[in-house]
């Protein structure tokens, strides 16, 4: 029996509906209700297995107002399953708010373990599974994508990201700027699915590929990491104007691209600045 007034994540299929655990069906039976990221998804889940439960959405856009109701209803002693579209709650997932919300509230919290992409990606990648780091969905802003991946670019350990189809070509391109053509990568499309599709890689290769072919289903991007760190000497003066270049044609203004372009070269801000208004048309 579950307990009462906790909230239980619950882990749902990615795709196929056989990974679908005995625990979370009765954990799904039992709970009083289910806070679903998409009810008309969740659904068909609860029709598929027999079950007849009541919904309530919780997402991005409702997280805060229906996270207090949801909160209400665990303090009076309801008890509340949570789950999202796909996957594990909580993991690039607004759950992450409402866990947060009942930890301070000292309401228990209880898993139900379930298919995740990121650790089902990086399984298959062929890649380096010791130590690695999980990035999630990058921004649609180009310059917060970019900004994102800079961060990143001297990582060592093996890195996961999230993709939606129309942003993939977008993400490949910058993935092949900032950290080379040659860098490895596992692109995993429809995980557990009828069409899954594990293609072993470099960037280049996959930007290329996908610069030609459109980008169908949902994806998981598994990156190497990055063989050293890189050399205080690796940035010239050439390299600091590019980037501050690319900064401006971003939107930052000169100031401030010379200024990012500086802390990332180790190069003197001002020298930057002047190199970058002597290259001005």
């Amino acid at each position: 029996m579950l307990e009462k007034g906790a909230l239980y994540v619950v882990g749902t299929p990615i795709g196929n509906l056989g990974d679908f655990s005995p625990r979370a069906k009765e954990t799904l039976e039992q709970a009083d209700f289910i806070a679903a990221e998409d009810t008309r998804v969740t659904r068909g889940l609860l029709t598929h297995f027999g079950l007849h439960k009541p919904l309530l959405s919780y997402f991005e856009h409702n997280k805060l107002s229906r996270g207090e109701s949801i909160l209400a209803r665990l303090r009076a002693g309801e008890t509340c399953a949570l789950v999202s579209d796909a996957g594990m709650p909580a993991v690039s997932d607004p759950g992450e708010t409402l866990i947060a919300a009942c930890a301070q509230d000292g309401i228990p919290v209880y898993v139900v373990p379930g298919p995740t992409a990121a650790v089902s990606a990086l399984a298959v990648s062929g890649l380096p599974t010791g130590r690695f780091t999980f990035e999630g969905f990058l921004s649609m802003n180009k310059r917060s994508r970019r900004e994102h991946l800079r961060q990143v670019a001297w990582e060592t350990r093996t890195m996961i990201f999230y993709e939606a189809p129309h942003k993939l070509r977008r993400t490949l391109g910058d993935l092949e700027k900032l950290f080379g053509p040659e860098r490895k990568i596992a692109v995993v499309r429809e995980l557990t699915k009828l069409h899954e599709e594990v293609w072993r890689t470099t960037l280049g290769e996959a930007a290329a590929r996908y610069r030609e072919q459109e980008p169908r289903g949902e994806y998981v991007l598994v990156v190497a990491g990055a063989e050293k760190p890189p050399e205080k000497e690796s940035y010239t003066l050439e390299d600091a104007v590019e980037l501050a270049k690319e900064l401006l044609e971003e939107g930052a203004s000169p100031t401030d691209a010379a200024k990012q372009a500086a802390k990332a070269s180790g190069l003197r801000k001002a020298e930057i600045y002047k190199a970058l208004a002597e290259a001005a048309p």
